[in-house]
């Protein structure tokens, strides 16, 4: 696969203000198959702040926001939910996204779970569940 190489983001962490750098995932996960060529960008006080998002493989640019482990654990769940909904629906994933953003009142371009917070994955998941699509096929 190539790499398009950009110039790295300037990135400072919400939760300390310190700032983030592009580093090899294998620094957070440990060097596994899994982390071969994935970056991560990581709160330079980690792992005292427990801050980090991936990177695009391609691109390197973040994939979100910096999160702890909370905001990590509610986005896991939302992504669960959204996936969930969309195999119960047999909806297509950019179906689910169109789905979510008329839900929330969002464009296009709001709407990354990478981008929310916790209490916007809650909302998420709160939708995804409340779907009468949970029980009898495509979400209303």
């Amino acid at each position: 696969m190539e790499v398009i190489l950009l110039k790295q983001k300037q990135i400072k962490c919400p939760y300390c203000h310190a700032h983030a750098s592009l580093r090899p995932a294998s620094l957070v996960y440990g060097s596994t198959p899994q982390t071969r060529g994935k970056f991560l960008y990581v709160c330079d006080r980690w792992p005292a702040c427990n801050a980090y998002v991936s990177a695009h493989e391609r691109t390197l640019l973040p994939m979100g926001t910096l999160a702890n482990g909370d905001l990590r654990h509610k986005r896991i769940l939302a992504h669960r939910a959204l996936k969930k909904l969309q195999q119960d629906c047999h909806m297509e994933k950019w179906e689910v996204y169109i789905w979510l953003q008329a839900k929330l009142g969002l464009d296009a371009h709001q709407t990354h779970i990478g981008q929310f917070s916790e209490y916007m994955c809650e909302q998420v998941i709160s939708l995804c569940q409340q779907a009468p699509a949970y029980t009898s096929g495509r979400a209303a």
